[in-house]
């Protein structure tokens, strides 16, 4: 019966990877990784950045159990190698960790509790075997991590940590699987983060491998995660429990978002300990990962954390396997890192012709892309041909050499054209009655909201918010004054900064704020109240000195522009302008300022021209020679004008009702408010100052954004607006 429902499954895509040892018909268990703290919901992937990489095409063959009695024998081994590279093949994937059992000597193992088993005919470490021969034949070899997050029910790994396994919403610990009944453990445990990690850093460090190599089992299926840990962090995260529904976007997002965070350590764990060490990934096709394996793997590879891509692609159907080779997730992943697709060699009880493999080789080739074999006993052992007809058939579909070199394999950056990150309507201490709030990371901490301010340049945050990561210190005190009269000061430091799982390319200017107090002509200013400085990231483009905007010094495009939007009550910040999102906006150009040194990129005068200006009741009305600031930093809007003269009879202060005004660009904009006192938002004061710069100055405040998406381009000096009416 069990034979039967195994061939079912190898019907499906999840499944038909084939039976890959005969041990694993028993019940068995997967140990899945922790997602760190930083939560990836926080990026939004829309279109990526893609660059042309010089790449030689990926010419491998998967080495599973099946294969044991070849990767025991050191004579038979020297031989196989010898073999594929007579035949051009050019990396190897021998196995390290399946069944819940390593395949080489492993401390980490033994500390969980887990025996081993797996030396070779001459008691020697197979992996370490494999590694050398495979480097002195010119041959890559990436060690396979199999198994992932899976391992069996009854392996000494389930046994000793059950508090590791997580369920299905009915309780049900197990699924099933092309290896058997399987069951998973939490991917968001802490303890299941460091034994994952520690085993695959062992690898990295215990052997002079190429690489390390995950599949489709770094993942978990969708209906799982109903476990008490994760049903408390997700209820503490978000403020409700886990919908029933497994397939919720919220709820699905969450997870999937946890175990790209936990990729993304991951691979900077790796980097960190061997920078060459090539991070391959062998995924599933991603409509079906994403869906119901959660498995985002084109964040992954767009986040950087992903060097080499080789997608499964088991199919008998040549149409149908042609129609995965233009998917748009691979034609992206090909141009920006070395790319491949997963064939099927055959298995014992269904060969697969030479002809066949042939056909999708071509197919692959014609693509651009590179192919791995699953697995390596049925590349000539399995078919219906002889084994020389079979190897001739290999070495005709490759004809040269494709030498692989993995010094080219260094960190990569982030490929994202353009992110959206959410934005919250209250800081992670001082609050206000309104605002944009971003989550940043300083040197290494942890996530904190701090006010997103179009008005001002620059990052400044209270000396709590900063990690433990080192920062440079300057001992200059600086003070900065914002549009309420609040001065703060505080010394200028460089610290890396974090959105998401994106960093900027290096460290930014950050004023630490100590001090806060008002100017003595605005004592009512912020500061006034004494609640706890929330942090301000000015976004504007009109830096008059350091600290200056530290977008300009995120990677790629994302430093190129960035639009405030709202919708459904949910508010954005996206970061990169690209053809699309900037359509329907009207632009308006802005005044190029002189270069400053240390700033980066282009300056501009943030001040919107020929600002048209009516407010009932005074004499201004329909004054188009203002200048105009849209301020996110602002609760409220406010006119200054330099002479009382254009006030009428109106004195200075808080505008009223009957005081309606309009401000607009023909065009362009056209937004009205009558005062009040809504949410604070349309509040609107009228100011005289001799000593103003400009006739009438006009700070439109946060209301603004209410009625209108807000765009700025650092690259060609222009602001844009689009109506949400």
């Amino acid at each position: 019966m069990l034979t039967k429902i195994i061939s079912i499954f190898r019907q499906f895509p999840l499944f038909n990877k084939g039976l890959r040892s005969i041990k694993r018909l028993f019940p068995l268990i997967c140990a899945i990784s922790f997602a760190t703290v930083l939560l990836l919901h926080n990026l939004t992937p829309a279109t990526a950045q893609v660059s042309q990489v010089p790449a030689t095409e990926i010419r491998g063959v998967w080495m599973t159990n099946n294969d044991f009695e070849i990767l025991s024998d050191r004579a038979k081994l020297q031989e196989t190698i010898g073999q594929l590279r007579s035949l051009n093949f050019n990396t190897i994937y021998p196995l390290v960790w399946n069944d819940g059992y390593t395949k080489y000597p492993s401390a980490v193992a033994q500390r969980a509790g887990i025996p081993f088993y797996f030396k070779g005919k001459e008691g020697q470490d197979i992996i370490a075997d494999i590694v050398a021969q495979a480097r002195r034949q010119g041959v890559l070899a990436i060690p396979w991590f199999e198994f992932g997050f899976m391992a069996p029910l009854t392996s000494e790994l389930a046994s000793n940590h059950p508090d590791w396994l997580t369920q299905k919403q009915d309780g049900t610990q197990t699924s099933i699987s092309a290896a058997g009944e399987v069951a998973w453990l939490n991917p968001f445990h802490p303890e299941v983060q460091k034994f994952i990690t520690d085993l695959v850093l062992e690898i990295i460090t215990q052997y002079d491998a190429d690489g390390i190599q995950f599949d489709d089992h770094m993942s978990l299926p969708v209906d799982f995660g109903y476990d008490k840990y994760t049903i408390n962090l997700y209820t503490q995260e978000t403020g409700s429990p886990p919908p029933p529904n497994p397939h919720a976007q919220a709820w699905k997002q969450w997870r999937t978002d946890k175990i790209t965070a936990f990729m993304f350590q991951l691979n900077r764990a790796v980097k960190a300990k061997k920078p060459n060490a090539i991070f391959s990934v062998s995924p599933n096709y991603y409509d079906f990962a994403y869906k119901y394996q959660l498995q985002d793997w084109l964040t992954w590879v767009r986040l950087g954390a992903v060097d080499e891509l080789i997608v499964q692609l088991y199919r008998n159907d040549l149409d149908s396997f042609n129609s995965k080779l233009t998917s748009p997730e691979l034609i992206e992943t090909k141009q920006i890192i070395p790319t491949g697709v997963g064939i099927m060699a055959g298995l014992r009880n269904r060969p697969v012709s030479i002809q066949q493999i042939q056909s999708q080789v071509r197919a692959a080739q014609q693509q651009g892309l590179g192919v791995t074999f699953f697995y390596y006993e049925s590349l000539w052992d399995y078919g219906q041909e002889p084994a020389a007809q079979r190897q001739a058939g290999f070495q005709e579909v490759f004809a040269n050499p494709a030498v692989r070199d993995r010094l080219q394999f260094t960190a990569r950056k982030p490929t994202f054209n353009t992110i959206s990150v959410p934005l919250y309507a209250k800081g992670s201490v001082g609050q206000r009655s309104r605002g944009y709030f971003m989550e940043l990371a300083i040197a290494g901490g942890q996530p904190k909201r701090v006010l997103l301010d179009t008005g001002s340049a620059g990052l400044r945050v209270p000396k709590e918010f900063l990690g433990n990561a080192p920062i440079n210190k300057t001992g200059q005190i600086i003070k900065e004054v914002l549009s309420d009269g609040t001065v703060l000061e505080g010394e200028l430091v460089y610290a890396t900064m974090q959105i998401g799982l994106i960093s900027t390319d290096e460290p930014v200017p950050v004023q630490i704020v100590t001090s806060r107090q008002c100017l003595p002509q605005k004592p009512n200013c912020s500061a006034k109240s004494g609640t706890p400085f929330s942090g301000i990231i000015g976004v504007n483009y009109s830096e008059k000195s350091l600290p200056y905007n530290p977008l300009r010094k995120l990677p790629g495009n994302l430093s190129n522009g960035l639009i405030i939007t709202s919708s459904s009550n949910k508010a954005s910040l996206i970061l990169g302008l690209t053809a699309n999102n900037q359509n329907a906006f009207k632009m308006v150009s802005l005044s190029p300022q002189p270069a400053i040194n240390d700033i980066p990129g282009n300056r501009w005068d943030s001040l919107l021209n020929g600002v048209c200006v009516t407010i009932s009741g005074t004499s201004l009305k329909n004054t188009c020679n203002a200048k105009m600031v849209v301020d996110s930093g602002s609760n409220s809007g406010f006119t200054e004008v330099k002479s009382a003269a254009l006030m009428g009879k109106l004195k200075p202060g808080r505008l009223r009702p009957e005081n309606a005004l309009k401000v607009g660009i023909p065009g362009v904009f056209d937004y009205s408010v009558t005062p009040g006192n809504r949410d604070g938002i349309n509040v609107w004061n009228l100011n005289v100052s001799a000593k103003a710069e400009n006739p009438v100055l006009v700070n439109s405040g946060m209301g603004f954004f209410d009625k209108y998406d807000v765009l700025l381009d650092p690259v060609n000096g222009q602001q844009g607006f689009r109506s949400r009416t």
